[in-house]
């Protein structure tokens, strides 16, 4: 009788071929029909029960995934991209349409936290460890252009050095946040500091604020125990004629037994070099960290992270990265790109209620163009919105004139019959000719145009001073003066 080890052990019996497959040649094989080839797939699945079903293709099995054409594969991949897209926005739901302006609003705080900032928030967050690791004072001076994430990065800074002193089991820091804009006069920065410190005992009033913190901060006795951290935004107004606030305030990092940590967020970036000059040879000169102007990938990426708190697609990718181009170009301002993003979506609303369509819809590239057009004026184009209805007409009239033909230049009478065509059409009366005179003699002494005679016929000419690019831009939206530059030259 053979042992369970020595069943184990020995070779499996060959399987014996059926009579079938032993007397049928390979030619009547392949001739098979396939409902003969798909019995004997299933026969083979289930006379084999150690073979995975994967392995299958019958109608019992799964598909295949290996043997499958490249067509089905391309199928199969779309089809898991398609599952995977958020739900579709409905633009006529004003809850929706009110989360998605709240979410490109500049107040509004992202939940994700301040994006493509890791290494500045990271310096920021290091000097302040050390200031209170090592219970000392000092000053950190943070610039950048407009609309770079300064402020709303220190914010954060903040929150971490909190959670980081309790962590560690450090005494946290008291805050004091300033804005400089809101001081009725720029010493008052020196009374809020001293309030923060909550003084017992009340100095002579022979001191200034700024004295009593000098001999606070000399003597060890009088010296606070705790660390205060001090955030002094918009720090551009402090600079007065002798600079002598700023100095005083920096200064004051500088004392034996000061407990201030000075962060000063300003725009100017040579602040430190231009204004203090005197802290670089005391040696005390502030910490400067530079917020650089966003790339058009760092816009593109802050937009995308809000709008990840929607459960819908709202943009067309092509018009944020258009946005994200254009203000990288002029400015790298991610106020100004939540801005024009808010405006395109205004845009997509308006003409969302002009259409009966009743079907869903996101911000197209046309709607971001329209946006930005507006953002991105020329000074040129915003006089011109800024004219009366008929001058803006004379205007169309001109555009109109040189539009249909190479001449630079026409007479009076050519350009008041222009006009009067231009009224007709659009069903709006016309002024007579010396009023019409004296639109033109406006709008020359404005430099729109120019005024001239002709020494052969002595008639009145007028020259067009500005492109007529600039004048179809700026109605561009407008329908009633998109008909008025339709019309043909008289």
């Amino acid at each position: 009788m053979p042992t369970l080890r020595s069943a184990t052990l020995s070779p499996a019996p060959a399987a014996t071929p059926s009579p079938t497959a032993a007397t049928t040649p390979r030619s009547a094989k392949r001739r098979q029909t396939p409902r003969r080839a798909a019995d004997s797939a299933d026969s083979a699945q289930f006379t084999a029960p150690h073979t995975s079903p994967l392995a299958g293709a019958g109608p019992m099995g799964a598909p295949k995934m290996l043997s499958a054409s490249p067509k089905s594969s391309r199928k199969r991949l779309y089809g898991d991209l398609v599952a995977a897209e958020k739900p579709r926005w409905n633009p006529r739901d004003p809850a929706q349409m009110q989360a998605v302006k709240e979410a490109l609003h500049v107040a509004t705080v992202p939940s994700c936290g301040v994006v493509c900032r890791d290494d500045e928030q990271r310096r920021v967050l290091e000097f302040c460890k050390a200031c209170i690791e090592q219970e000392r004072a000092g000053s950190l001076y943070v610039c950048g252009c407009p609309g770079t994430g300064k402020t709303l990065s220190i914010n954060k800074v903040k929150e971490r050095v909190s959670r980081w002193a309790d962590e560690m089991g450090l005494e946290t820091p008291d805050e004091l946040s300033i804005n400089c804009t809101n001081l009725g006069s720029t010493s008052d920065i020196f009374s809020k500091i001293l309030a923060k410190f909550q003084v017992r005992k009340k100095a002579s009033g022979k001191l200034s604020p700024l004295q009593q913190l000098q001999s606070m901060f000399s003597h060890k006795e009088s010296a606070p125990r705790r660390m205060l951290l001090v955030v002094v935004d918009e720090m551009d107004y402090l600079i007065t004629r002798d600079r002598a606030v700023l100095h005083d305030l920096f200064m004051l990092t500088t004392h034996q037994f000061s407990r201030c940590i000075l962060i000063g967020i300003a725009n100017a970036i040579d602040l430190a070099d231009r204004f203090l000059p005197k802290l670089e040879s005391l040696n005390c000169k502030p910490l400067v960290i530079t917020f650089r102007a966003y790339s058009k990938d760092q816009i593109s990426n802050i937009i995308n992270h809000r709008l990840k708190a929607l459960d819908y697609d709202v943009f067309e990718p092509l018009a944020i990265e258009f946005c994200a181009r254009k203000v990288a170009a002029a400015s790298g301002d991610m106020r100004k790109a939540l801005g024009v993003c808010r405006s395109a979506v205004e845009v997509f609303e308006s003409r969302l209620q002009d259409s009966s369509k009743q079907g869903f819809g996101v911000v197209t590239f046309d709607h971001m163009d329209t946006a930005l057009s507006k953002v991105f004026k020329p000074v040129v184009v915003n006089s011109i919105l800024c004219l009366p209805q008929h001058q803006q007409m004379v205007l169309c009239a001109l555009a109109n004139t040189f539009q249909h033909c190479k001449k630079k230049a026409t007479t009076l009478g050519e350009l008041n019959k222009s006009y009067i065509e231009i009224c007709r059409s659009s069903q709006v009366p016309a002024v007579g000719m010396l009023e019409f005179s004296n639109m033109c003699m406006i709008l020359s002494d404005q430099g729109y145009l120019k005024l001239g005679q002709s020494k052969e016929d002595k008639l009145r000419r007028v020259t067009l001073q500005i492109d007529i690019s600039d004048i179809t831009f700026a109605f561009k939206d407008s329908r009633f003066f998109q008909k008025c530059l339709e019309q043909p030259k008289f």
